[in-house]
C-alpha cells in the first residue's frame, strides 16, 4: 500500500487536516464501494453530492477524505484533505496511485462529435497487426494488449483510466488509443494525463441537454486541444469548419487530413460497394472493407496518425486494407435473404445522414431502404425532430420506434421526433414502439435487395427503460427477423 503523502504530489491543496502518513489500499468516489484504508473523494457530481455521502466513507473504512466543501463534524484517526478542485484532484490522485502510467506509454487521444470509435479501434487493428502491444479504451470494449475489459462509458473516471493504463504498461504496451468525449474533458476526467497525440474527427450537434449551447460544446472540445504540450501533436479534419478552428490556440504542432481541401494528408475514393470501398492515398490504390465516405475520414486519420509515428507508408497501407468496421459501425448482417440489413450507431442527425447519403449513393433506384430510428430518453430533445426529418426525407419507409427511453415517457419521445414533420413526410412513417416488433415489419416489407438500416444503438446489447438495462442486440434481432421471414 502507499502512503498518503505519496499520491498528493500536483494537487492543488488547500489544507490537511491529520496525519500524511496514512497507507491508502484505494481511491474511491462512490460510498457504497468504501473499505478500510481507502481514500474517497467526494465528487460535486451532476446527479448527487458526494459530500452528503462522507459519514457513509468512513463508516465503510475510508481514513481519508478529500473534498472542497468544509467538514463540520471531524472524525479522529481520519485525514481530511481539502483542495480547490475535487474532480481535478481525483485525476491527479489516481494518476499518483498508479505511477503516472500516461508517461510510459504513446497516448493517443481522439475526440469528436462522431468517428470516435471507428478510429479508436481502427488504430489499435493496425498497429497491432504491425506488431506494436497495444492498447484501447473506447465505447465497445476496453483492451490491454488482447484481454477485453468491459466498458461502461465512451470515456471511463479517472482512476478507471489510470487503472487500465497501468495495466498496459506492465504488459509492454507501446501504445493506447483513447476515445475522448466531452463530458470527460469538462468533468477532469482526463484532467493531467500526458498525450502524445490528440486526433479531431468532426464536430455537429450534440450532448447539448449536457452542454446546453453549441459554442459550450465546441469550447470543452477545444479546451481538450489547447491544453497539450508543446511535445505533442495534433492531426485535424481540413474539410470540418470546426477542425480549422480547434488547433489555432494550442502550443501543439499541428497536421491536417481532408478528402477535399489542401492538406498534409489526402484520399481520393475512386469506387463505392456495400462490401468495400476502393481508395487512393498517395497515389496507391487500397481496397478497403469499410464503407461510406464517412469511413474513409476514418481510415485517413488513422493511415496520418500511423505516418506520423514513423511507420512505412507501405506497411501501414497493406494494414489498411484488413481493417475492419468497429462493431455496430456501418456493420452488414450477414443472412439467407438477398436484404442488405446494416446496423449503426447512428444517433444524431449529422450522422444518420451521413449513414443514408452512403447507401443510396451505392443503391440503384429499384431498392427501397427502410430505416428503423428512435431517440434516447433523458438526453437532448432538440435533435429529435431533425433525426426524423432526415430520415424520412431521405428514405423510402421509416419505421419510428423506442431506442433506450430510459426514465421518460416513450409517447413524448415519438412525439417530440413527429413535431413539425410535413404531411408529406409523416405519411412514410409507421410508429411502432416495441423495437423488436419494429424490426419484424422492417424484415415482412423489405423485399429482395431492399436495405434495411437499423440506427441508434449499433453494438450495445441492452435497451435502458425506466432505470433497467434490458437485454436487446440489434444485429441479433435484426438476422433473426431476416431469416424468420425468409423460410
Amino acid at each position: 500500500m502507499k502512503k498518503l503523502k505519496d499520491i498528493l504530489k500536483n494537487v492543488d491543496l488547500v489544507e490537511i487536516i491529520g496525519s500524511k502518513e496514512v497507507k491508502i489500499r484505494e481511491i474511491k468516489f462512490d460510498s457504497r464501494s468504501v473499505k478500510v484504508n481507502d481514500v474517497f473523494v467526494a465528487l460535486n457530481g451532476t446527479i448527487t453530492d458526494g459530500n452528503k455521502y462522507i459519514e457513509d466513507a468512513i463508516q465503510n473504512g475510508a481514513k481519508t477524505i478529500v473534498t472542497q466543501e468544509k467538514v463540520s463534524r471531524k472524525v479522529e484517526n481520519v485525514t481530511y484533505i481539502y483542495v480547490r478542485n475535487c474532480s481535478k484532484a481525483l485525476a491527479k490522485i489516481a494518476s499518483n496511485y498508479y505511477g503516472n502510467p500516461s508517461k510510459d506509454i504513446t497516448l493517443i487521444g481522439v475526440t469528436g462529435t462522431n468517428g470516435k470509435t471507428s478510429v479508436v479501434y481502427m488504430l489499435y487493428q493496425l498497429f497491432s497487426r504491425l506488431g506494436y502491444q497495444s492498447g484501447m479504451i473506447s465505447t465497445i470494449t476496453n483492451i490491454v494488449g488482447f484481454k477485453h475489459y468491459q466498458s461502461t462509458h465512451t470515456t471511463p473516471d479517472p482512476v478507471s483510466i489510470n487503472r487500465l493504463l497501468c495495466k498496459m504498461t506492465q504488459e509492454g504496451c507501446k501504445y493506447c488509443f483513447m476515445e475522448v468525449s466531452s463530458h470527460a474533458i469538462a468533468q477532469n476526467r482526463i484532467y493531467g494525463l500526458d498525450y502524445s497525440a490528440a486526433l479531431f474527427t468532426n464536430l455537429s450537434h450534440d450532448h447539448l441537454d449536457y452542454h446546453k449551447t453549441f459554442d459550450n460544446y465546441f469550447s470543452i472540445k477545444k479546451s481538450f486541444f489547447t491544453q497539450l504540450p508543446a511535445t505533442s501533436f495534433i492531426i485535424t479534419n481540413k474539410d470540418d469548419e470546426f477542425g480549422n478552428k480547434i488547433a489555432l490556440e494550442s502550443k501543439a504542432m499541428t497536421l491536417t487530413y481532408s478528402l477535399k481541401s489542401k492538406s498534409d494528408f489526402k484520399c481520393k475514393v475512386i469506387q463505392k460497394e456495400f462490401k468495400g470501398t476502393l481508395i487512393n492515398i498517395d497515389k496507391i490504390n487500397v481496397w478497403t472493407q469499410l464503407v461510406g465516405e464517412f469511413n474513409m475520414y476514418n481510415l485517413l486519420l488513422v493511415y496520418a496518425t500511423a505516418i506520423s509515428f514513423k511507420i512505412r507508408s507501405q506497411d501501414a497501407l497493406v494494414a489498411l486494407s484488413e481493417l475492419e468496421p468497429a462493431e455496430g459501425r456501418f456493420e452488414i448482417i450477414k443472412n439467407k435473404k438477398n436484404i442488405i440489413p446494416v446496423v449503426d450507431f447512428a444517433h444524431t442527425h449529422d450522422s444518420l445522414k451521413k449513414v443514408i447519403l452512403t447507401i443510396k449513393e451505392i443503391c440503384n433506384n429499384k431498392q427501397k431502404l427502410i430505416t428503423i430510428i428512435g431517440c434516447g430518453g433523458d438526453r437532448d430533445r432538440e435533435k429529435r425532430p431533425k433525426m426524423a426529418y432526415v430520415a424520412s426525407s431521405l428514405s423510402s419507409k421509416v419505421i419510428i420506434t423506442n431506442d433506450n427511453p430510459r426514465t421518460e415517457d416513450p409517447d413524448q419521445i415519438i412525439n417530440d421526433m413527429l413535431s413539425g414533420l410535413p404531411l408529406e413526410l409523416k405519411d412514410k412513417i409507421l410508429v411502432i414502439k416495441n423495437r423488436k416488433e419494429a424490426i419484424k415489419t422492417a424484415a415482412i416489407i423489405a423485399n429482395e435487395n431492399d436495405v434495411i438500416l437499423l440506427a441508434g444503438k449499433g453494438h450495445e446489447k441492452y435497451q435502458e427503460i425506466n432505470g433497467k438495462k434490458i437485454p436487446f442486440d440489434d444485429k441479433e434481432e435484426l438476422a433473426r427477423a431476416i431469416n424468420i421471414n425468409t423460410t
